[in-house]
């Protein structure tokens, strides 16, 4: 694959995520102004179990499809690219299949022993036939990433959000008068309902734009040795993600719980989650789509540098990468610190939510810096490290969620507490690491210093816009004139005391003129 074409199906998948997630933020808003912070709390409850329930039915293999694809392709051998594929998906049917059933069966012994709310049975029952469409999909999206086209994946991908949007906001208006539990059904058909449309698609695509080969050619390779491949790749992949999966359900189900415990009814327990999760970490995660895009973009890199022995060139990009994170990062933190009230309550109109997004900010910066660290050391040949370190932190999470959680007056503030302390142990773990393997450490006068005078200027500015313009301009334009004051003090001090220097003004100008 050319450098050429890897950088333009990068920039592909990373223009579908932003707008994914731009979309997705708008569908959050909406969804809960429309079904309340209890109906988002009952599919919160629900969808990351769902999401486990996924990594169980394709079991790594859509990953493993992609690398044995693009092997076979390297050297000639589409025959046996499309043996891979086809044996892989019978693999996949069959356990999808499988794992539905089971669900459907299963599903009152979950209702009534596992989840934390009773309400929740329609709306799990309803994403139940996403299982399998979401297997084949991936199963599919696999293929075409092992031809190194991606534009089929971002395609289906944007479909896929465009009418989970439609859909589900649609349902769940009309289903709304019947209550809050049939509101959210209609956003657990909406789920449905994208990801039909998405692997209807993938399907078209297939059949249109698929290489073609000639009959006479053939894969002589043995059915045992193809699914012994299958397998030894995607094994490993389910298990990391089953993992994290897993521990994402168990905050879905024991965060509620805790809830209760601390003297909540079940209704206020499912509110305050719903808000939690739908405002206050909606909120909280948005910013990470540039570090996100920045990890997906410095793997590639610190490989190829790495593979080519430049070690400068590694270090180099590296410092790149925690300058530009921690710049980001500080900034945020500045903004969630100074108005998070007024974010959760302008876009979501619960004001209230506000007080977690205030814990959590001082963690963002650490939250996107482990992000950063993450794609790092992936590109480094180490993703067991940021694995390891997730289970080591994940344990830290799940007592403070337990024990703080309950705290009567605490409640889901304690949960904020327990979430930001993962994300700081998280990141220190994975920078030891990479400090060990790369002898990398921050310089605390660039990285550290700087970015976090210009944030306090900026805070003391947005404080001051805050409390002088609430009166003459309020709601949406009074937040983006604070938001905006604040940028640009922000990266002006930067610019002013050397946080920011002539080189990345001139790779800004770049960007801009491509």
């Amino acid at each position: 694959m050319s450098s050429r074409s890897f950088i333009y199906g990068t920039a592909v998948l990373l223009a579908a995520s932003i707008f994914n997630r731009g979309v997705g933020f708008i569908y959050q808003v909406l969804m809960m102004r429309l079904i309340k912070p209890e109906g988002v709390g009952l599919f919160s409850m629900i969808f990351p179990i769902y999401i486990m329930v996924v990594v169980l039915a394709s079991l790594g293999i859509p990953v493993a499809i992609a690398k044995l694809v693009a092997e076979e392709v390297a050297v000639d051998n589409l025959p046996g690219a499309y043996r891979i594929f086809k044996i892989s998906l019978s693999i996949i049917i069959a356990c999808a299949v499988l794992i539905t059933l089971l669900l459907y069966m299963g599903s009152p012994f979950l209702i009534s022993h596992v989840f934390p709310n009773p309400k929740v049975y329609l709306c799990f029952v309803s994403l139940i036939p996403g299982v399998l469409i979401v297997s084949l999909c991936s199963a599919f999206r696999g293929f075409f990433q092992g031809l190194q086209r991606m534009t089929p994946t971002a395609v289906t991908q944007a479909v896929e959000q465009l009418v989970r949007v439609t859909a589900g906001l649609s349902i769940a208006w009309i289903l709304l008068p019947r209550g809050i539990e049939y509101a959210s059904v209609g956003i657990s058909l909406g789920v449905v309902c994208g990801e039909l449309a998405g692997f209807i698609i993938m399907i078209f695509l297939y059949i249109t734009r698929r290489p073609r080969y000639s009959v006479s050619m053939a894969s002589a390779e043995p059915f045992p040795q193809i699914l012994g491949r299958i397998f030894e790749m995607g094994i490993p992949v389910t298990l990391t993600r089953f993992i994290s999966t897993a521990l994402m359900s168990l905050d879905a189900l024991l965060i509620p719980r805790r809830l209760q415990s601390a003297g909540m009814s079940l209704s206020e327990a499912t509110s305050s989650y719903g808000q939690f999760v739908g405002i206050s970490e909606a909120i909280f995660f948005t910013p990470g789509v540039v570090t996100i895009a920045l990890a997906t973009a410095l793997m590639p890199a610190v490989s190829d540098a790495k593979a080519l022995g430049k070690i400068h060139l590694v270090r180099s990009r590296i410092e790149d990468a925690f300058r530009i994170t921690l710049m980001m990062g500080l900034l945020v933190a500045a903004v969630f610190l100074v108005l998070p009230q007024e974010l959760c309550s302008t876009l979501f109109g619960y004001g209230a939510a506000g007080n977690a997004l205030f814990i959590l900010a001082l963690s963002s910066p650490f939250l996107y810096l482990q992000q950063t660290v993450n794609g790092i050391l992936q590109g480094l040949g180490r993703p067991d490290i940021p694995f390891k370190n997730l289970l080591k932190a994940s344990i830290v999470k799940i007592l403070g969620i337990y024990f703080l959680t309950s705290i009567p007056g605490f409640g889901i503030l304690g949960t904020a507490l327990a979430l930001g302390s993962t994300y700081v142990l998280m990141c220190l773990l994975n920078y030891r690491e990479l400090k060990r393997i790369t002898g990398f450490k921050i310089d605390p006068v660039p990285y550290l210093f700087k970015p976090l005078a210009a944030a306090g200027a900026a805070a003391v500015l947005m404080l001051y816009l805050k409390m002088t313009t609430t009166s003459i301009i309020a709601g949406l334009p009074g937040l983006l004139l604070e938001l905006a004051g604040g940028s640009f003090l922000y990266f002006l001090v930067l610019y002013i005391i050397g946080g920011i220097n002539a080189s990345d003004i001139r790779r800004v100008r770049r960007i801009i003129r491509r």
